[in-house]
């Protein structure tokens, strides 16, 4: 927002919308969220195959990889995707990571999140582009409530250039499991990490992304993870394909987003998602947080990956700055 005479004006961007992934099935949600960011006063371009579909996808694969191409080529402040899926890790290879590259340098944030992840870990480990993990048009912009506050006031953050952090409250029961477990590596309530590489995203995409030329080789970074619809056991193997792979060991920091849409069931006995985090920390020297409101929730923050960023925590508060990197 820009004040003028004293009123709040709205800040005009272009907005590009397009489908790198599955295909939009929600029509209804994909206009809402058109009408929304139209009523904020964007101007909103919608890519020509925005609404395509060929199987599960949003057109073959030549079609998303030009719907990418032309999203950089628009000239756009933001390239939003519809929504996420899948789609994005079988057409890595034919992206054209040079010419992305270039339309970031020249101020187009690519933003998304879930299969996106793909892409922005691609882009990373072969450009080192910076880009935002956020919203999507339907699942965030397109809800038939009116859309979580905390995330469009991030989203504003981004599009006026304003934004220069993030923080959150860490768990209670985080706290409680480093009281009941003292020898937990990382345990102090107090500390932080400077200038360290933020990177991640989907934690299936990332494990899925091991061994090939596309996950990033971040060394001293703090590594964000969410999903949705996978039990906590599935957290954990993913995360010991990390852990065997050598990539939680290179490290500063491990943070854990939301983890929804999973179902605990009676042989579980106990084991749950925070158990999975304490395992984690008893493994690697990294320190692991929980509770970053990022994921497949109505509230999310926005995060640039690939960014240096600071992370210091100080009791419950922890905090991700990354202002003084502009």
């Amino acid at each position: 927002m820009l004040i003028s005479n004293g009123i709040l004006l709205p800040v005009k961007k272009h907005i590009y919308i397009y489908s790198p992934s599955s295909a939009v099935r929600d029509k209804a949600s994909f206009r809402r969220g058109v009408r929304r960011l139209t009523a904020l006063g964007h101007e909103v371009e919608i890519d020509e195959a925005a609404l395509a579909s060929h199987q599960r996808f949003a057109g073959d694969d030549e079609t998303r990889l030009a719907a990418i191409h032309r999203a950089a080529a628009s000239g756009a402040d933001v390239a939003l995707i519809t929504r996420g899926g899948y789609g994005l890790t079988r057409i890595l290879p034919g992206i054209n990571y040079k010419a992305v590259a270039k339309a970031i340098d020249k101020g187009t944030q690519f933003v998304g999140l879930s299969d996106f992840t793909a892409f922005q870990s691609a882009m990373l480990a072969k450009t080192g582009a910076v880009t935002w993990a956020g919203p999507a048009l339907g699942e965030d912009f397109g809800t038939e409530t009116t859309p979580d506050d905390i995330m469009e006031a991030c989203f504003d953050d981004l599009i006026t250039g304003q934004g220069e952090g993030t923080g959150w409250q860490l768990p209670k029961s985080a706290m409680n499991s480093v009281a009941d477990n003292p020898g937990l590596k990382g345990a102090e309530t107090q500390f932080s990490i400077k200038d360290a590489v933020l990177w991640g995203g989907n934690l299936a995409i990332l494990s899925s992304l091991v061994g090939t030329p596309y996950l990033p080789m971040v060394k001293g970074g703090i590594l964000f993870v969410e999903d949705v619809g996978e039990h906590p056991y599935r957290v954990e193997r993913m995360f010991t394909q990390l852990l065997y792979a050598g990539v939680l060991a290179q490290q500063k920091a491990v943070i854990f987003g939301q983890f929804t849409n999973y179902k605990l069931v009676p042989h579980d006995k106990g084991f749950k998602l925070p158990l999975v985090a304490a395992w984690l920390q008893s493994q690697i020297k990294a320190r692991v947080l929980t509770g970053l409101p990022f994921g497949h929730v109505a509230t999310k923050v926005l995060l640039p990956v690939g960014c240096k960023t600071t992370l210091a925590v100080e009791g419950r508060d922890a905090f991700l700055l990354w202002g003084h990197q502009h």
